[in-house]
Protein backbone atom coordinates (compact mmCIF):
# COMPACT_ATOMS: atom_id res chain seq x y z
CA UNK A 1 0.00 0.00 0.00
CA UNK A 2 1.43 3.66 -1.16
CA UNK A 3 1.91 5.92 1.83
CA UNK A 4 0.70 8.94 2.92
CA UNK A 5 3.05 12.04 4.84
CA UNK A 6 1.27 13.36 7.30
CA UNK A 7 1.89 16.42 9.73
CA UNK A 8 0.00 17.64 12.82
CA UNK A 9 1.08 20.35 14.32
CA UNK A 10 -0.07 22.92 17.09
CA UNK A 11 0.87 26.41 17.79
CA UNK A 12 3.12 24.67 20.66
CA UNK A 13 4.75 22.25 18.58
CA UNK A 14 4.85 19.44 16.18
CA UNK A 15 3.11 16.78 17.58
CA UNK A 16 3.66 14.10 14.53
CA UNK A 17 4.83 13.53 11.19
CA UNK A 18 5.75 10.60 9.13
CA UNK A 19 4.77 8.04 6.57
CA UNK A 20 1.27 6.47 7.15
CA UNK A 21 -1.82 4.75 5.73
CA UNK A 22 -4.41 6.32 6.57
CA UNK A 23 -5.62 9.82 8.43
CA UNK A 24 -9.56 10.17 9.30
CA UNK A 25 -10.27 13.62 10.65
CA UNK A 26 -13.31 15.84 11.83
CA UNK A 27 -14.10 18.17 9.01
CA UNK A 28 -16.45 20.55 9.63
CA UNK A 29 -18.58 19.77 6.67
CA UNK A 30 -18.22 16.19 7.88
CA UNK A 31 -15.42 13.63 9.03
CA UNK A 32 -13.12 12.47 6.14
CA UNK A 33 -10.18 9.81 5.47
CA UNK A 34 -7.30 10.70 3.34
CA UNK A 35 -4.81 7.60 1.81
CA UNK A 36 -1.93 8.41 -0.61
CA UNK A 37 -3.56 9.85 -3.93
CA UNK A 38 -6.33 11.63 -2.40
CA UNK A 39 -7.24 14.64 -4.63
CA UNK A 40 -6.08 18.25 -3.13
CA UNK A 41 -8.58 19.53 -0.66
CA UNK A 42 -8.26 22.09 2.21
CA UNK A 43 -11.46 22.08 4.74
CA UNK A 44 -11.74 23.54 8.31
CA UNK A 45 -11.73 21.60 11.60
CA UNK A 46 -14.14 21.17 14.20
CA UNK A 47 -13.49 19.84 17.62
CA UNK A 48 -12.77 16.08 17.34
CA UNK A 49 -10.27 12.95 17.23
CA UNK A 50 -7.62 12.60 14.59
CA UNK A 51 -6.68 8.76 13.77
CA UNK A 52 -3.66 7.90 12.58
CA UNK A 53 -3.69 4.39 10.78
CA UNK A 54 -0.41 3.00 10.19
CA UNK A 55 -0.41 -0.91 9.79
CA UNK A 56 -1.93 -2.47 12.91
CA UNK A 57 -1.11 1.04 15.02
CA UNK A 58 -3.14 3.53 15.63
CA UNK A 59 -2.77 6.68 17.13
CA UNK A 60 -5.50 9.35 18.22
CA UNK A 61 -4.98 12.96 18.87
CA UNK A 62 -7.61 15.13 20.44
CA UNK A 63 -7.80 18.47 18.09
CA UNK A 64 -9.96 22.07 18.82
CA UNK A 65 -10.54 23.24 15.42
CA UNK A 66 -7.85 24.48 12.54
CA UNK A 67 -7.38 23.55 8.84
CA UNK A 68 -6.53 20.32 6.86
CA UNK A 69 -4.68 20.52 3.35
CA UNK A 70 -4.69 17.71 1.51
CA UNK A 71 -1.42 18.18 -1.35
CA UNK A 72 -0.14 15.84 -4.26
CA UNK A 73 2.82 15.78 -1.15
CA UNK A 74 0.77 14.75 1.73
CA UNK A 75 -1.91 15.85 4.43
CA UNK A 76 -0.89 18.70 6.60
CA UNK A 77 -3.45 19.57 9.64
CA UNK A 78 -2.77 23.02 11.49
CA UNK A 79 -4.80 22.80 14.91
CA UNK A 80 -5.80 25.42 16.94
CA UNK A 81 -5.23 23.34 19.82
CA UNK A 82 -4.36 19.28 19.75
CA UNK A 83 -2.76 16.56 22.30
CA UNK A 84 -1.95 13.10 22.16
CA UNK A 85 -5.05 11.01 23.54
CA UNK A 86 -4.15 8.46 25.71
Amino acid sequence: MAKLHFSLVAPERELFSGEVDQVDAPGTEGDFGVLAGHAPFMTTLKEGQVTVYDGQARRTFSIHGGFADVTPEGLTILAEHAVEAV
